[in-house]
């Protein structure tokens, strides 16, 4: 049987030409320049019948409707269904709206970006060609920092803002670790996929940019060549972000993208020279689907809510115009209160369940595993150290879709977050059940147990 690995590789260009809003903000944001490019980049492996894509947006998350539309636009492409692609996005705060439900949206800019994706697929499909695998393993401590902070009052803040005197701790750790799977043909490396765990979150405004993941990618490209495919996939950083509370360094800026990206590029091509050939192995692609209910709302919040909304009822509601900061929302200001109270009130009566679709592929001792939405950093830990803790894995965001289109997810704690505080745990900010990081995990250790039950299916 043939152990050789095929790949392919491409990538096009998504920039906007229509207007349209940014995504990742509570208020609208239309673009107005672009600051760099941003990109769809696609790679397809193949051994022997087994394929696998990983598709990867320059946006801030793979929404249901995106998700839909590109699943349907590569229908006819009988080697690649949704059981073995993971389509996923680096989370940038500086690119289009996708998720239709959110004001700013255009429904003309999905079928642009789904066109670019498709062909962009069909082109990595068409240039298989005969590549060595290597996998190796890096960190970086210098740019990630747990976002949640316990204050000295017992609370949990967000964002509390640097040199607060308020500050305790943080709530939790950071995951400083960068897996790396790479690709090499004749010498000369093809393809480099880094997973970084940190927020895309650095510049705000309204231009376009792919943030410190755009610069990650160009900076490894300087290195490796400009014809070469550079996948930044972004870790479990629902709750990570670059902020250093300690530092008073201008971290909310264009430089502040290039610093972190530039950083994280030098660590990882110093990485490179030390990574290891994988052979010997056979390419294995694992899926599943994972239900989850919606977020569970008792009647004490619903009460607390109506009873915001009351007191603040002639307080404008947040639209376009200034940003909502994360000042507002760690001071907790009353615009802040009737925005969450609200979105509170209006999934009240939300019964809706959505459907995940895992995707996870293994080769050898290293593997990619997917989840959906913005997990929190532990999630990504019990992952890595609890299930897969024999490989070199990889487990990778915001990916195959958010939810669906009427309860597009959101934020994923640990269910021992809810009640303490910080915007991540409100309804507004995680529209699923409270339940549903346990069942993510518990599906992963599911794969591992068939994995384990069946070991021959790595071998040859």
């Amino acid at each position: 049987m043939n152990k050789m690995l095929f790949y392919g590789i491409a990538r096009r260009n998504i920039n906007p030409q229509i207007p349209i809003s940014l995504a990742g903000y509570f208020n609208t944001r239309m673009w107005d320049k672009v600051l760099d490019d941003l990109e769809v980049r696609v790679l397809v492996l193949r051994q022997a019948e087994q394929f696998f894509a990983l598709v990867q947006f320059d946006l801030v998350t793979v929404s249901q409707e995106l998700a839909r539309e590109f699943y349907q636009a590569v229908g006819d492409i009988k080697e690649l269904t949704p059981h073995n692609m993971i389509v996923t996005a680096t989370h940038t705060h500086t690119a289009p709206e996708v998720r239709l439900s959110r004001p700013g949206g255009h429904p003309d800019y999905i079928p642009f970006v789904v066109k670019q994706a498709t062909t962009a697929l069909r082109e990595a499909l068409s240039n298989m060609q005969p590549g060595e695998l290597y996998g190796g393993m890096t960190s970086d401590n210098r740019f990630c920092f747990n976002r949640r902070y316990w204050m000295k009052d017992g609370t949990v803040v967000t964002n509390p803002g640097k040199f607060n005197p308020d500050i305790d701790r943080p709530e939790g750790d950071a995951d400083y670790e960068i897996p790396l799977i790479a690709i090499k043909k004749e010498g000369k490396w093809q393809a480099i996929i880094a997973n970084i765990v940190n927020h895309t979150d650095t510049i705000g405004g309204s231009n376009v940019s792919g943030d410190w993941a755009g610069f990650f990618v160009r900076q490894m490209q300087k290195v490796v060549g400009n014809d070469s495919l550079v996948m930044p996939l972004i870790g479990c950083a629902g709750n990570i972000n670059h902020f250093d509370t300690s530092s008073d360094i201008n971290q909310t800026s264009y430089a502040e993208a290039e610093r972190i990206g530039t950083g994280y590029a030098e660590t990882v091509a110093a990485a490179l020279g030390e990574s290891s050939v994988i052979d010997d192995f056979k390419l294995v692609v694992h899926q599943t689907y994972v239900e989850s209910g919606a977020r569970e709302i008792s009647e004490e919040e619903l009460t607390e809510a109506n009873q915001i909304l009351e007191r603040y009822k002639d307080i404008p509601a947040i639209g376009s115009g200034a940003n909502l900061t994360s000042e507002d929302l760690a001071q907790k200001k009353p615009k802040v209160l009737k925005y969450f109270a609200k979105a509170l009130v209006d999934m009240a009566n939300n019964t809706s369940t959505v459907k995940f679709n895992l995707v996870g592929v293994f080769m050898g001792k290293c593997c990619i595993v997917s989840l959906p939405c913005e997990p929190f950093v532990e999630i990504g830990i019990k992952i890595k150290k609890e299930i897969f803790p024999e490989f070199m894995a990889m487990v990778v965001s915001h990916a195959n879709g958010t939810g669906s289109i009427k309860n597009p997810g959101g934020y994923i704690p640990m269910i021992n977050n809810y009640g303490r505080g910080g915007y991540e745990t409100t309804p507004r900010s995680n529209r699923v059940s409270v339940k549903t990081a346990e069942r993510l995990i518990a599906a992963w250790k599911e794969i591992k147990r068939e994995l384990s039950v069946r070991p021959h299916s790595f071998l040859w």
